[in-house]
């Protein structure tokens, strides 16, 4: 299993709109970056993922699953190479992690949050994982 981070701007879709969602979960769409559109081509079902809050906030407040692997996104123009990955809530954390938090803890100085901030779309590794996953109160 690999580990990302999505980013989404809570007053354009937020981590109660994905709770709300359900089983059903949500396209990821409206992504147009090539290396975010490369990270969703490569994420599989099952594959887990930090919502982050941008812009406002600036915290990851939960996690989510890979539910349907990249497909056409349906946001897009016909023929277009952006894609989606459908995702279902899987549970907040219990203690939203800061971008603040992020930047004081220096094993995590690497993350790709510091080094690519404007990426939506991004990896994160298996260390950095459990780390922000013990610092959010949940089991990794």
């Amino acid at each position: 299993m690999k580990h990302w981070l999505i980013k989404s701007e809570p007053d354009a879709w937020s981590w109660d709109q994905q709770v709300a969602k359900g089983k059903a979960g949500e396209p990821w769409s409206g992504v147009r970056n090539h290396t975010a559109k490369l990270n969703l081509k490569a994420m599989k079902k099952g594959d887990r993922a930090f919502f982050y809050h941008s812009n406002i906030g600036k915290e990851i407040v939960g996690i989510c699953e890979v539910a349907k692997e990249a497909y056409p996104d349906p946001t897009a123009e016909t023929g277009s190479p952006w894609v989606v990955c459908d995702f279902v809530a899987v549970e907040p954390l219990k203690t939203p992690v800061t971008l603040e938090a992020v930047k004081a803890e220096p094993k995590l100085a690497e993350t790709a949050l510091l080094k690519y901030s404007r990426l939506s779309v991004q990896p994160v590794t298996a260390d950095e994982w459990k780390l922000i996953c013990r610092m959010g109160g949940v089991k990794p």
